[in-house]
């Protein structure tokens, strides 16, 4: 067994596609087809369930990954502490979230703090942010929802009130609380480009008895163009509402909160600049958890 079948098996148990792993890999399809069998032969066992051109792990499968996760995290763990002995850390910090806003206001204070960082920031769903944080592609994840995994370590930053947002005109625009159920025929606009937070608002009303009407989903700037043209109302972090200018109304649900959580790899080997962040990150929301509270 060698570490290039491990990095192929990798790459094929994450993309669950043949040809999408060799065209990542750079390499034809039969080679990586016969890599990926010699495996499984030398292992005495199939890997893969094949469903046509998509595959998925089967029960072997995903033991193997767990374990080649932490094979290639622990040699990933080796070179970040050789060039730490030889004085040549990187400042680099790579981290992933599933929404802009989870760093508005921080980034600026903390590059101010300190110059030297370099930061690597991407944008990604929640499952393609696992995937990179166990893949060693970012030391960092920021999702809603703490990540449930045994190789991941998640911890809730803020848990974060959920408002209704309404037109200024609107009926209910005087209430200070709200029951969802009220506005049940009322047409909702929904922020687009973010599923995590998509099912979470859709579950806060299928909790109070109906599924959202939506009308419109769009991103933060266009929503807040068709809230003041009176064509709806939004479910939103009271965070957002507030720096937009909206009007909002608190939810009558004690559950209407959204959490804000902060991921990284047990195990893995940080460098003193992503822990100082790691650190930072986490003090910023507990010194400003009262602009996520009504």
């Amino acid at each position: 067994m060698e570490l290039l079948q491990l990095k192929y098996f990798q790459t094929v148990a994450y993309t669950e596609h043949i040809s999408k792993a060799a065209a990542q890999l750079n390499i034809a399809q039969p080679s990586l087809s016969l890599t990926i069998k010699r495996l499984e032969d030398e292992l005495g066992t199939p890997l893969f369930h094949r469903k046509g051109r998509t595959i998925e792990l089967n029960a072997s499968g995903r033991i193997l990954l767990k374990h080649v996760n932490r094979i290639f995290l622990e040699i990933e763990n080796a070179e970040m502490e050789i060039k730490a002995a030889e004085h040549h850390i990187s400042n680099t910090i790579r981290i992933s979230i599933t929404n802009p806003r989870f760093l508005t206001g921080l980034i600026g204070d903390y590059i101010n703090a300190s110059p030297e960082s370099k930061l690597q920031q991407g944008i990604g769903s929640r499952n393609e942010i696992i995937t990179s944080l166990k893949k060693g592609d970012m030391d960092l994840g920021i999702t809603g929802h703490p990540i449930d995994d045994e190789e991941i370590e998640s911890i809730v930053l803020v848990e974060e009130d959920i408002v209704l947002v309404v037109p200024k005109n609107h009926a209910y625009r005087g209430e200070t609380t709200i029951s969802l159920d009220v506005v049940a025929k009322e047409p909702f606009i929904s922020l687009a480009d973010n599923k995590e937070y998509s099912r979470f608002t859709t579950m806060l009303c299928e909790k109070a008895g109906f599924l959202p009407n939506l009308a419109f989903e769009v991103d933060s700037h266009t929503l807040l163009e068709i809230i003041q043209l009176d064509q709806g109302v939004a479910l939103l972090p009271v965070s957002v509402s507030r720096n937009l200018g909206l009007n909002y109304i608190q939810i009558a649900d004690e559950t209407s909160v959204y959490p804000i959580s902060l991921s990284w790899v047990k195990q893995k080997w940080l460098s003193p600049s992503v822990k100082d962040f790691r650190e930072f990150i986490i003090l910023y929301y507990n010194e400003n958890a009262g602009m996520f509270k009504i």
